[in-house]
């Protein structure tokens, strides 16, 4: 059981890592200053809770590799985040619609997360609830800001809704692994969240005037190490100056 939590802390340590990579791209170059902090905040609080995950991954491994090493030695391939992730920044509308998406993921995820009889898990859902509540709270009005907005505005935010959908599935898919720590307890059955998380959505949209799209399209992949070519990239850029210098301490 100690390498099935330590393949599902990795995983969501990935998860985490990823995101809060693709938030920091958005340091310099977002609407306005406040905007910029914000999203650097949000960054932070991702990579803070890749680092919790990898820390107790490492843990459980008891091979020698610390957190450094589940973030910058692995390759592509041996990432299991889920696809929605890793997705480039695109703009500012996409960027908080598919934060509007995880974090209402997240809010349902994280306190179920918590009751885990994995006391470490536990924890590290508890102290990220915290931080989701702003998350969601960020994302929920700027949707509404899109959506009631201007034309452009509003035209962006339907866009980026359209292309995010089918990452959204993916999400709610189980495999083996998650299936069989989710009825030990301590794991969370993501699938029975769904109901309520597209329900939730539907209110936001529709509060926002945005469509939800039909069910045309869904991709998956991420659990089982197949990804875009995003992640590829994003994965060269993140880990140079690790591999150019192992082991360095600044």
């Amino acid at each position: 059981m100690k390498a099935k939590i330590l393949e599902y802390s990795t995983r969501l340590g990935d998860d985490s890592l990823v995101l809060g990579h693709r938030l920091s791209e958005w340091c310099s170059n977002a609407p306005f200053l406040e905007e910029d902090l914000a999203l650097i905040n949000v960054a932070l609080d991702y990579i803070g809770r890749a680092r919790m995950f990898y820390g107790y991954a490492a843990e459980l491994s008891a091979d020698g590799r610390n957190e450094d090493d589940f973030a910058f030695m692995r390759d592509q391939r041996e990432f299991s985040n889920l696809l929605i992730h890793e997705l480039p920044k695109g703009d500012f509308a996409f960027t908080m619609l598919r934060q509007l998406f995880i974090d209402l993921f997240n809010s349902l995820f994280l306190p179920r997360l918590a009751e885990s009889s994995d006391k470490t898990l536990a924890a590290i859902a508890a102290k990220a609830i915290k931080e989701t509540r702003y998350h969601l709270r960020r994302s929920h009005e700027w949707t509404l800001r899109f959506g009631l907005g201007t034309d452009e505005s509003r035209e962006r935010a339907q866009r980026a809704i359209d292309q995010l959908w089918g990452y959204t599935h993916e999400m709610f898919d189980l495999d083996a692994l998650e299936s069989e720590l989710a009825e030990a307890g301590i794991g969370v059955d993501s699938g029975a969240l769904k109901t309520e998380w597209e329900q939730q959505v539907s209110a936001i949209l529709t509060e926002a005037e945005l469509e939800q799209p039909g069910e045309q399209w869904a991709v998956k992949g991420g659990r089982e190490g197949y990804h875009t070519e995003n992640l590829g990239q994003l994965l060269n850029e993140m880990q140079s100056v690790h591999r150019a210098y192992p082991g360095l301490e600044w």
